[in-house]
């Protein structure tokens, strides 16, 4: 029986969504964005990188043809070209029909479950929380109060609110455009668990009003040395609303192999064993050294979050870039580890364009690469859902997807 690894690489959005405009995300490209900016030397950081963007075992799969075809564009960029020959892998792009342009949606998506329904958000106010909400968590996690309550990048309000929580033992709510509560507190002062426990509360309170994840946020560090994220991010979702394909694969008792925060995102829901690294490198070596011990029929399903969290929020187009970069050079790695059957999908969930203004996901569509012994090289065209991708899998692994994906672009067969 075949394998199949799936590969997230989260907010890696090849732009051209039509409805771009209706979520303030007009023009948006991701990737192309990146590829402009490093060849007009806006991606260069001394130390760390410099020069066009170079990914050549992307563009050799064809994700260049991919972002073309996403974006209208009569040719592809030419730092994302295929060589001469043509590309070596299938590629494609996805469109999204679940509402929003945040993880939860995306990965559901593309697992057979679009959102069909309205998530809830937090008004771009101070304060951005209901009082009902603070004064339940407050009273409930036993809490001196909070600080933040309102719209912010992560290592910002981290920076500015730290002093202030270390002294006062509140901790640090804050959201975005997305559907979040998100908490953060320091590990020593405040006590990992503690945060855990804060946020599983948090997580009740917050399906009053439709928020997707609350998203455990410790760091550590002094004012003197500066704060640092830790790699204990936890993410406490509402489950999928129906059955995704991993709900299929564990009825089927398929082996299915959960790295990074895909365990967090689907609510543990299917997601078999769970391994988490810090970093996109710790997690693609956890998800190779599973696949190589992966049985007949079996899927790894890893999420790369370094492109999103790291980067695309904080708006670093070298530290994007220096990213897709590295991961470029370990594709000969991945491909070298594969046996005949094998079936190896590269996607995203969303785009996050560090070229954008904010610090929010934007909506974009999203590339399908796929390729393995015996995957032909052949363009797979549009798909009109990221179910379309989880379609793929299924029908590599010889499974159904869940009734109530959306029918996909059939070309998208591996």
């Amino acid at each position: 029986m075949p394998r199949a690894l799936l590969i997230v690489l989260d907010s890696v959005g090849i732009g051209g969504a039509a409805d771009a405009g209706a979520y303030g995300d007009a023009g948006a490209d991701t990737l192309g964005h990146i590829a402009i900016a490093c060849r007009e030397g806006r991606g260069r950081r001394e130390g760390l990188r410099a020069g066009p963007l170079a990914l050549p075992n992307l563009a050799r799969l064809g994700i260049g043809l991919a972002h073309a075809a996403s974006i209208g564009a009569r040719a592809p960029d030419p730092d994302l070209a295929p060589p001469p020959g043509g590309p070596t892998g299938a590629y494609g792009h996805a469109v999204e029909t679940s509402k929003g342009k945040d993880t939860p949606s995306g990965h559901w998506e593309i697992m057979g479950c679009p959102v069909a329904f309205d998530w809830g958000y937090f008004p771009d106010t101070q304060p951005a929380f209901p009082p009902a909400l603070v004064e339940a968590l407050v009273a409930r996690a036993d809490l001196p109060g909070i600080l933040g309550d309102k719209h912010a990048n992560g290592m910002a309000i981290i920076e500015e609110c730290a002093a202030a929580h270390i002294a006062t033992g509140k901790p640090i709510a804050y959201t975005s455009a997305d559907s979040v509560f998100q908490i953060a507190a320091h590990e020593e002062h405040f006590g990992l668990e503690r945060l855990y426990r804060v946020c599983a509360i948090a997580r009740e309170i917050c399906d009053e009003y439709k928020i997707g994840r609350v998203i455990a946020r410790p760091f550590v560090g002094d004012a003197t040395s500066g704060y640092r994220r830790t790699g204990n991010r936890k993410d406490y979702s509402t489950p999928p609303p129906a059955d995704t394909l991993l709900d299929v694969l564990a009825r089927e008792g398929r082996a299915v192999v959960s790295v990074g925060k895909i365990g967090d995102i689907f609510a543990h829901r299917g997601t078999g064993r769970e391994v988490k690294g810090h970093g996109n490198a710790a997690n693609l070596a956890l998800a190779l050294d599973a696949f190589d011990a992966l049985p007949d029929g079996g899927l790894v399903f890893v999420n790369l979050v370094d492109f999103d969290q790291e980067y695309g929020h904080r708006r670093d187009v070298p530290g994007y870039a220096a990213a897709l970069e590295t991961f470029d050079r370990a594709l000969p790695e991945i491909e070298a580890r594969l046996s005949p059957g094998d079936l190896v999908v590269i996607t995203a969930d969303h785009g996050n364009d560090p070229t954008a203004p904010g610090t929010d996901h934007t909506r974009e569509h999203v590339p399908v690469l796929a390729f393995g012994p015996g995957i032909a090289p052949r363009d797979l065209g549009r798909a009109e859902s990221f179910s379309a991708i989880g379609e793929m899998v299924a029908r590599h692994l010889g499974v159904a997807m869940p009734r109530g994906a959306h029918p996909p672009n059939c070309t998208m067969s591996s």
